[in-house]
């Protein structure tokens, strides 16, 4: 009788208790830090960014329907340097990058997938993807071939994504008071940004699986409060109402 040995990844020496819980996983995950970006530089490869927490359902649907399945992590294993983060440890990480799915998607929670440079810029990016094409959205399996693809073959339009994100980061980083240089467009661009998002009829933002937005939500109702425009009052009830129903 013989028993099975499984390899882990570097993850078996994480701190966290939620990464460690993916030690097992085929994918040859690491930790977010200075290795992973070196790693990342050397190989020549955009980094696939996962940032989670034990409490998110769909990281854990996620890791079942994805990170479990060696066919997939056989492509991000060959194509990207794989990171994973607990959002609960890390919320600096968590923050940025967020901000930085924002700006790209219109999204944000968990989990956080993103896509980055060797060094560290993002430059696409989501929440969850489902295993087949479901929910209005791509396969991840499909995601993963295009965007290494487009690594590969489009390296300057990938350059320039990154760098356009990384200056919405830096717009969100003003209006949150890290800098001395506020423009009131910020608030106009998140405004329209929210608007062109809006569920029209199941409210929210997005599609399917949605996520609440509380601040996005305050800024609206801040907005609306000053200025009465009625678009912002139907997108505000609209969410609010299915939010007490359920959400959808």
């Amino acid at each position: 009788m013989t028993t099975e040995t499984k390899e882990l990844n570097a993850l078996a020496q994480a701190s966290s208790a939620y990464l460690r819980s993916a030690m097992h996983q085929p994918v040859r995950w690491r930790e977010f830090g200075p290795e992973a970006l070196a790693a990342a530089k050397s190989e020549d490869k955009p980094i696939l960014l996962d940032i989670g927490a034990v409490w998110c359902h769909w990281c854990h649907v996620m890791d079942r329907e994805s990170y479990d399945d060696p066919a997939v992590a056989a492509i991000i294993n060959e194509r990207f340097i794989p990171v994973k983060v607990d959002r609960d440890e890390r919320p600096d990480i968590d923050a940025r990058y967020q901000a930085a799915v924002s700006a790209i998607s219109g999204q944000g929670g968990w989990p956080l997938t993103a896509f980055l440079t060797p060094d560290g810029k993002p430059f696409y990016g989501g929440t969850y993807f489902p295993p087949m094409e479901h929910y209005g959205r791509p396969s991840f399996r499909r995601v993963l071939n295009s965007i290494a693809e487009a690594y590969r073959s489009k390296r300057e339009e990938v350059v320039e994504s990154a760098q356009q994100v990384m200056s919405a980061i830096s717009q969100t980083e003003a209006f949150a008071g890290r800098s001395a240089d506020f423009s009131p467009t910020v608030i106009d661009n998140i405004v329209d940004s929210a608007a062109k998002m809006f569920d029209v009829q199941h409210g929210g933002f997005g599609s399917s699986p949605k996520f609440p937005h509380p601040s996005a939500l305050d800024l609206l109702i801040d907005r609306y409060a000053k200025n009465r425009e009625q678009y912002l009052g139907v997108i505000i009830n609209t969410t609010l109402e299915k939010m007490a129903k359920g959400g959808g």
